[in-house]
């Protein structure tokens, strides 16, 4: 490749005229420079770009020209990003086309005649260098696959623009592609790199109709700043667009947090931390698009962050309880207790009793629940114990699992202590896992399961029906029962469909000889259908509430004669 006169190696320069004459005069012109490709019209003039965009360093384009003009070529120019950043010179006589262009995106300009080269080539040089610079602060700016901010850079610009518009209101929202990465193992990396450019593209649209900036802050996250909106509703529509386009379930992947009507003298990060709490808020809600940070909210939040300073001292004082639900087997003509599920509870000082819905998604999020599990885990152990001192039996009690836990390197160590411990056989203290847990790292969990179950644990599938499981995975993943998710049960005595589903899957457990566990059973109906369907245990309110220690002991003194 030839050397120029400025740079290590010489640049390409496409020359773009429907007239032979002007090619060869402006190619004697640039040749000593510049390497010289040539286009006759505007058809060949775009197919070039396109198959040089990455070595093109400019485009001398003549705008009169028969077939596809030069402004068409730059309106095309101006929709195709492979070509956005090329600069163009246009080749005119005609000052309201000199006008007209440069609206367009061009760079510059140059009139005919071709009589002053040394003017051609530093308006030319000038063209290159002025792009190339600019292209450099962008690279710099922004995120390389999507074109938007990047996040050190995008803290930058909305702190200057705060100070330079202290009379405009604007909102600060988060966007956050639900469960992305699992996007990227069922479709593969390019797929997901796909979404992550639709979605920034319409992103891209909304700010520069509303007039505000937006970066990609990190995997599948994305921040916005812009005026204040009233209407989120279609916002949030547009830009679910770049979802839908890709795939059927769009919306319910897509989550918007806003924290709106920010004071330019907060902290831009911490407005983008409380959107961030918005968007969190929603994260499990299937169906759910965008909330707000409200007063609602910041109360929620005040909550929360005393019920995690209180974590150690209740656990030390005593305040979490064990509670037991008893599961049934179904007979032919009665049910016998068959077991229970253990189900903590926190007696609060200030709060009151509290639900594992309340504490369980705060605890894993901020990793609390290894703690409190293997306190569960080793109050469970002692009583099943005790109660074999007391009763002569061993109730078999399931206790959950987190997808959390099973990264922990010595749980098989520590629950494996827990059944020596009390000399519980195999078998009798059971490890609740969700289905979630299976997608998310898969091989590793199953890895783990494998472990467990060689040294004697039975493990359960819970929540059955709420993930993502296929029915290759229900074949190939190591269970030795399956729990149907209490979702099911509130519609199958309405929805022939869920009534239907619920039997499939007991018919396929049953064909794997894998025993099936309903759970939230909690009406006669709810019940006669189970017990047809073929389902092999029941727990829910209909059998039993959860039973705290005293309650459930006195159950299995009445029925320690009749278990199943």
């Amino acid at each position: 490749m030839k050397k120029g006169a400025n740079d290590d190696f010489i640049k390409f320069v496409l020359v773009v005229d429907d007239e032979e004459v002007n090619r060869e005069m402006l190619g004697f012109i640039l040749g000593s420079s510049y390497e010289v490709m040539y286009a006759s019209d505007g058809d060949e003039a775009l197919d070039k770009m396109r198959s040089f965009s990455d070595i093109l360093s400019l485009v001398l384009l003549d705008i009169m020209m028969p077939g596809k003009d030069g402004y068409q070529v730059l309106e095309e120019m101006s929709h195709d990003p492979s070509l956005q950043t090329v600069p163009v010179i246009v080749l005119t006589s005609d000052k309201e086309a000199e006008i007209r262009s440069l609206q367009l995106g061009a760079a510059d300009f140059l009139t005919k005649p071709y009589d002053q080269p040394e003017i051609i080539l530093a308006r030319i040089r000038h063209s290159i260098d002025l792009y190339e610079n600019t292209n450099l602060i962008h690279a710099t700016e922004t995120d390389a696959l999507t074109g938007l901010y990047n996040k050190e850079f995008f803290f930058e610009y909305c702190n200057q623009y705060d100070k330079h518009h202290t009379d405009i209101s604007m909102d600060a929202i988060v966007m956050n592609i639900n469960r992305f990465h699992l996007l990227n193992a069922m479709y593969g990396r390019h797929f997901g790199d796909k979404i992550l450019c639709a979605v920034s593209n319409r992103i891209r649209h909304n700010v520069m109709i509303h007039g505000g900036m937006a970066c990609r802050y990190d995997a599948d996250s994305f921040y916005l700043y812009i005026p204040h909106v009233d209407d989120y509703e279609e916002l949030y529509r547009s830009i679910v667009m770049g979802l839908t386009e890709l795939i059927k379930d769009g919306e319910s992947r897509l989550r918007m947090g806003i924290y709106s009507n920010v004071s330019g003298d907060n902290n831009i990060e911490e407005d983008f931390a409380w959107a961030l709490q918005a968007c969190n808020l929603i994260r499990n809600r299937i169906g759910s698009g965008f909330a707000f940070y409200d007063d609602e909210m910041h109360r929620k939040q005040i909550r929360e962050a005393t019920l995690l300073d209180d974590f150690e001292a209740s656990l030390e004082n005593g305040e979490f309880k064990v509670f037991y639900q008893p599961k049934f087997r179904i007979m032919k003509n009665k049910t016998v207790l068959s077991g229970a599920e253990a189900l903590v509870r926190w007696g609060h000082h200030k709060f009151g009793m509290l639900y594992p819905g309340e504490f369980i998604p705060l605890f894993e999020e901020n990793g609390k629940i290894r703690k409190l599990d293997r306190y569960v885990w080793t109050e469970v152990g002692r009583q099943i114990r005790k109660w074999h001192e007391d009763f002569g039996v061993f109730l078999r009690v399931s206790v959950n699992v987190s997808r959390i836990d099973m990264y922990e390197s010595d749980i098989t160590g520590f629950l494996s202590d827990i059944v020596l411990d009390n000399d519980i056989p195999d078998g009798d203290f059971v490890l609740e896992i969700t289905e979630s847990s299976y997608t998310e790292n898969s091989q590793q969990i199953v890895d783990v399961v494998n472990r467990l179950r060689a040294i004697g644990f039975k493990i359960e599938m819970d929540d059955f029906g709420t993930g993502y499981s296929s029915l290759n995975m229900l074949y190939s993943l190591p269970i030795d029962a399956l729990k149907i998710d209490k979702e099911f049960m509130g519609e199958i005595t309405t929805d022939e469909r869920a009534k239907k589903m619920v039997e499939l899957v007991i018919d396929i457990a049953q064909f794997l000889d894998i025993p099936t566990i309903a759970e939230g059973v909690e009406t006669e109906a709810q019940y006669d259908i189970i017990k047809g369907a073929g389902c092999d245990i029941v727990q829910g309110y209909f059998f039993s509430t959860p039973l705290n220690v005293d309650d459930m002991t006195e159950m299995i003194r009445e029925r320690k004669d009749d278990f199943g």
